[in-house]
């Protein structure tokens, strides 16, 4: 007997899968949703326990997940187990895959940092001649972001700014601190602008699939989730050049079954988008697939202190409270040493400072850190990385994952783009700090390696050409007219930005061009 075939199979749940369900069933498409992990009770499996009760007192058990910094006991369980499915890039160039095999995919743990990409971005070859444009631009996707930004209840001040375009904001009306204003006053003097972080409040403290967008497409009846359904392959019709499912595997049992599908939707993450497709042997007739990774850069930055909020006299008055200076390099005037640019999370803190700051030890450096508690202050670097074709990743056929598919290799690493791109940052946001009366304590021109911002994109990029992407402009495989891809793979620049709120218009775009495609019978 023929299998029945679902309208539209979604493969991943995370914030891109998650937006196709909602309007996909929305407009009375039936989908069927496979997830690679278990469905996760939150109020159910997570539990509060004293870190005295913890083996390693929050700290993460030594050298279980060696790429994933942000682990700890509170969250180890969380992460995929590399020795499950692991990956492994050549000596000298570490990469920190940082994966969640749940329903919801990471969307559960997004920082929530809320940002829409600019011309600057959108059009980016056009503005300094490297790599591509995208085939869209912010007029295109205005309408899609403030939906999204409706949806996710993005919080965020009115900057008037190009290279920071506004929103459809719930708007930040809170005060700046005393510190902070001297840091704006520096910046003002030396054309740097400050202004407030966007970030998304959602619900629940949460901004996350399955709680923002999951539950839409459930409460239509019109959606079906697998978990725990491993995909290993994209079918595809020979006859027709069409995919016409997958073979996915129980996570548990190992059992293999087939599910067919008018449409597919591939939305797995970036990188394990790329890694099926892969493995599936389609939609590379451009030759870039798995080409072109890249990311941000975090970590470098500087730590300084607030002398007037020493000695227990920090108030939220003096100081406290975040900031953000949006990419003002390389905007009308070029900037010697790099391409594109960066933003900085700035922050003001009333709490203890890090002892890392300080080169005492012992009871110097007790008296040091209670003296200067309540006065730290920080800059943190997001940056552009370049989307180099060297940069890329291929399937390594002799190490296999715990389900015998091929893991991926990953060669990728940053170059002098970047090196001179966190100096600069760094410097610049050191001499504000000065300039604004604060103590300088530490300088890190050091960036964390690749993959660590969880920001991963571009191995699928889409263009028009299908010589030079792998998806059109509406997400749609120029080699397999019915798959599409949604989430951030199909980038053609990183941007400073969290991809986030990009990667959501994009799929609420892609999701009403398919739904139209299907009424007329295109696809």
């Amino acid at each position: 007997m023929a299998l029945k075939k679902v309208d539209v199979l979604i493969i991943g749940s995370g914030h891109t899968g998650g937006m196709a369900a909602k309007i996909l069933t929305e407009k009375g498409i039936a989908c069927t949703m496979l997830d690679a992990g278990p469905m996760i009770n939150w109020e159910r499996d997570r539990t509060l326990k004293p870190v005295s009760t913890l083996p390693y007192r929050g700290f993460d058990a030594p050298g279980r997940l060696p790429h994933v910094f942000q682990s700890s006991e509170f969250s180890a369980n969380q992460w995929i187990d590399e020795k499950v499915i692991p990956y492994n890039y050549p000596a000298g160039q570490q990469y920190n895959w940082v994966r969640v095999r749940s329903v919801g995919g990471r969307s559960p743990y997004w920082g929530r940092q809320s940002f829409r990409l600019s011309d600057y971005e959108f059009k980016c070859k056009d503005h300094d001649g490297f790599g591509e444009n995208w085939p869209i631009d912010l007029k295109t996707l205005a309408p899609y972001y403030s939906r999204v930004e409706a949806i996710f209840r993005v919080e965020g001040a009115y900057d008037k700014l190009p290279q920071y375009p506004d929103g459809n904001f719930v708007e930040d009306k809170s005060p700046w601190s005393q510190a902070m204003q001297r840091f704006i006053a520096a910046g003002t003097k030396m054309g740097v602008p400050v202004t407030k972080p966007r970030s998304s409040l959602g619900t629940g403290g949460m901004a996350a699939s399955i709680n923002l967008l999951i539950p839409d497409a459930v409460a239509t009846g019109k959606l079906t989730t697998i978990p725990n359904s491993i995909v290993r392959q994209i079918t595809v019709d020979k006859s027709t050049g069409k995919a016409d499912g997958a073979i996915f595997i129980d996570r548990h049992s190992h059992r293999e079954m087939t599910i067919k599908a008018r449409v597919v939707i591939v939305a797995a993450g970036t990188l394990e988008t790329t890694r099926l497709l892969m493995i599936s042997d389609i939609c590379n007739g451009s030759g870039v697939l798995g080409h072109h990774l890249t990311d941000q850069i975090y970590g470098a930055g500087i730590a300084a202190s607030v002398p007037e909020a020493r000695n227990g006299k920090a108030t939220r008055t003096i100081t406290g409270g975040g900031a953000l200076i949006p990419r003002f390099r390389n905007l009308d005037t070029k900037t010697p040493g790099f391409l594109r640019g960066y933003a900085v999370n700035v922050s003001a803190s009333n709490g203890p400072v890090d002892a890392r700051w300080f080169a005492e030890y012992g009871p110097a450096l007790d008296k040091k850190m209670d003296e200067y508690s309540g006065s730290g202050f920080t800059t943190n670097i997001m940056g552009e990385t370049l989307g180099h074709y060297e940069n890329h990743v291929e399937l390594n056929k002799q190490v296999v994952d715990a389900w015998g598919m091929p893991t991926l290799t990953i060669k990728t690493k940053y170059t002098d783009n970047e090196v001179n791109m966190a100096k600069d940052m760094v410097d610049t946001t050191a001499a504000m700090a000065e300039a604004a009366g604060f103590e300088v304590l530490a300088k890190n021109y050091q960036f964390n390696p690749p993959g660590y911002s969880i920001h991963e994109q571009g191995t699928a990029r889409m263009n028009d050409d299908p010589k030079k992407g792998v998806v059109n402009q509406w997400n749609q495989s120029h080699d397999v007219k019915n798959l599409f891809v949604t989430d951030a793979s199909v980038f053609p620049c990183a941007g400073w930005q969290n991809p986030t709120m990009t990667m959501c218009a994009l799929a609420m775009r892609a999701s009403e061009y398919l739904a139209d495609q299907m009424k007329k019978g295109v696809v």
